[in-house]
């Protein structure tokens, strides 16, 4: 076996490392379906959004009365939800309507009878909402917008990280790493599946411990009991072993 291992950066080519382009293949199906569960999410949220922007605009408010009250436990009650059955009048009609939230400091000083305002929707006037409580939580709704623009750019940034990562993991060592002889801990398990063991090498009479990473069902070129590795740059405590089919293809062996 002749070696003919080119001095750092080398010129490798992403379609020359073995599982590579598949690798690529499969981050960027990852990052596809992300953005599609984003977008799904923001589809649903967007729809909740105009819905109660819409609500807002067509409300009108009525005075109703409190019939009935269903509190959650005294020790409960802070930032808590309570909900209240009202009885009020729209479009000359009389309406009782049980389940309307509210605060749940609020129901406390709501007893029977009391005068409590509604927003009603014309078209959907079975349907109120305490007024006080429905303007909190609108304030609330108003940052949907900004929600749903940070989660699309951040699906859209770890989408660009994950492209980038599977990019450099694949060619960095390969480019710029210092090639090593590495010492394993102990035998290397005969497996088909990719491996991760303990190493150690010498680089100007200093020893270096670090975790190898061999790729599945491949013979790592050898020397003796040593195996060829790459240092990778940006986590010199690690290294990529080099495999027999990757150095022919890159033409370090002959």
């Amino acid at each position: 076996m002749q070696f003919a291992i080119p001095h750092a950066p080398r010129r490798v080519r992403f379609t020359q490392v073995p599982g590579a382009v598949g690798r690529l293949l499969r981050t960027i199906a990852v990052g596809l379906l992300l953005m599609a569960v984003v977008g799904a999410g923001a589809g649903v949220v967007g729809r909740f959004f105009i819905e109660e922007r819409a609500f807002l605009a067509r409300a009108q408010e009525v005075e109703g009365w409190v019939a009935s009250r269903s509190l959650p436990p005294v020790e409960q009650r802070v930032d808590a939800e309570a909900t209240l059955e009202v009885l009020y009048s729209m479009q000359g009609m009389q309406h009782t309507v049980s389940g309307v939230r509210t605060s749940a400091e609020y129901a406390e000083g709501l007893g029977h009878g009391a005068r409590v305002m509604l927003l009603v929707d014309p078209h959907q006037p079975d349907r109120p909402r305490e007024a006080r409580f429905a303007r909190e939580r609108a304030g609330a709704i108003n940052l949907l917008p900004w929600g749903l623009g940070l989660g699309a750019l951040g699906a859209v940034l770890l989408s660009v990280r994950e492209l980038r990562r599977t990019l450099r993991a694949e060619l960095e060592p390969l480019r710029l790493g210092a090639l090593v002889w590495l010492t394993p801990d102990g035998p290397l398990p005969e497996t088909r599946r990719e491996i991760v063991f303990p190493a150690t090498y010498y680089r100007q009479d200093v020893k270096h411990s670090v975790r190898a990473r061999a790729r599945p069902g491949r013979a790592p070129v050898r020397n003796g009991e040593k195996v060829l590795a790459a240092v990778v740059p940006r986590q010199p405590d690690w290294v990529r072993v080099i495999d027999e089919d990757l150095a022919r293809t890159l033409g370090w062996i002959r």
